[in-house]
């Protein structure tokens, strides 16, 4: 039963981690067009003369 259980949960485990924590619905900086920056603190990017 033991091994049943830790099993299930090993298993598990990846999956509700990454659901947690990877919705898709943000850039980073290697997603941003040239010319452009990241900006953390809007958190979208910007022209980089006003970052």
């Amino acid at each position: 039963m033991k091994t049943v259980l830790l099993a299930t949960l090993l298993t598990l485990t990846p999956a509700l981690a990454f659901a947690a924590g990877c919705n898709g619905s943000h850039d980073t900086a290697a997603s941003c067009p040239s010319g452009l920056t990241w900006d953390a603190k809007t958190g979208s990017c910007v022209d980089q003369a006003s970052s």
